[in-house]
């Protein structure tokens, strides 16, 4: 009888091990000690470790949580009225989501991250999902047709990395730097 109830205890110190962890290392990236973290997930630092046996191992469960709701995010859109629409959407969720988070950040642009190939293949996904939504706008005539997956993604990583540039003078607005992406982005309307 014992059993299921250490599983079931194992199961809420990951989950909260997962999200102390998600809301640190979006506020601090990669800096912040995991006993700080065992600490704020009430916890010791012994059932940190052993859930997560390293600091890339716990940002990699907690990157692979936040992307895999993403992948989800975007297939959502798939089957929206206007695919133009379901794409920008997404491009906002996107950066909302990511903009704040310096971990995702950091695993999005390949800033000094090794990731791992779950990881990997999650982000992958992701952008598989995302050259379907860029398509779908497209053969709509909602969005340039010369726009390439890789430009999209190059342009969000940019104004993903703008967004924690805030102790430049000069640091980009995101929601203004996503609108004139997005007007650049939009297919010309006949006259």
């Amino acid at each position: 009888m014992e059993q299921p109830a250490v599983r079931a205890d194992a199961r809420r110190n990951r989950a909260r091990l997962l999200e102390v962890a998600a809301e640190a290392f979006a506020a601090g990236g990669l800096t912040v000690p995991l006993d700080e973290i065992a600490r704020r997930a009430g916890v010791g630092p012994g059932t940190l470790y052993r859930h997560f046996p390293t600091r890339e191992a716990l940002f990699e469960a907690v990157v692979q949580e936040r992307l895999q709701r993403l992948v989800d995010a975007a297939r959502t859109r798939h089957d929206a009225e206007h695919a133009g629409d379901a794409l920008f959407e997404f491009m906002e969720l996107l950066v909302a989501e990511a903009g704040p988070k310096k971990d995702l950040v950091d695993a999005l642009t390949g800033a000094g991250v090794d990731v791992r190939a779950r990881l990997a293949a999650t982000a992958a996904e992701l952008r598989t999902q995302v050259r379907r939504l860029l398509v779908r706008a497209q053969l709509a005539h909602h969005v340039r047709a010369d726009v390439t997956v890789a430009d999209l993604m190059a342009l969000i990583s940019g104004i993903l990395r703008s967004h924690h540039a805030v102790d430049q003078p000069d640091h980009a607005d995101p929601a203004r730097a996503l609108a004139v992406v997005r007007d650049g982005m939009r297919a010309a309307t006949p006259h």
